[in-house]
């Protein structure tokens, strides 16, 4: 079954981190994939660009609607996603629990499915 990891990271925390702050989180993410990837679970895996350049699409009645970000009732932003191919929801949840992200961020485990299934 296809598993998605979301990093849900609080909005601004990447402007406050230090340089060296930063590639050491980032070094971290790269080893956890690397991780998933020979175990033969991971389907793939990145990072997004934050919420300042992200762009909301809506067609409310058919009239197309953009709202550029960001945005500011979000707390948080998705950071970026681990998409796994597990057998069960707790392997995925055990898996989000090893990632270094949980220590600064939110993973969320959602479980890949058609949207008319309850």
């Amino acid at each position: 079954m296809a598993y998605l990891l979301m990093v849900m990271e609080p909005r601004g925390q990447r402007a406050q981190r230090y340089e060296a702050e930063a590639l050491r989180a980032y070094d971290q993410m790269m080893t956890f994939a690397a991780g998933l990837e020979a175990d033969g679970v991971l389907l793939r895996a990145e990072s997004l660009r934050g919420d300042e350049q992200a762009v909301r699409v809506r067609a409310p009645a058919g009239k197309v609607q953009l709202l550029d970000g960001p945005f500011a009732e979000a707390k948080e932003m998705i950071g970026g996603f681990f998409l796994l191919d597990v057998a069960t929801r707790e392997q995925a949840i055990a898996l989000a629990e090893r990632c270094p992200a949980a220590g600064w961020a939110t993973v969320e485990v959602r479980e890949c499915a058609p949207c008319h299934v309850r």
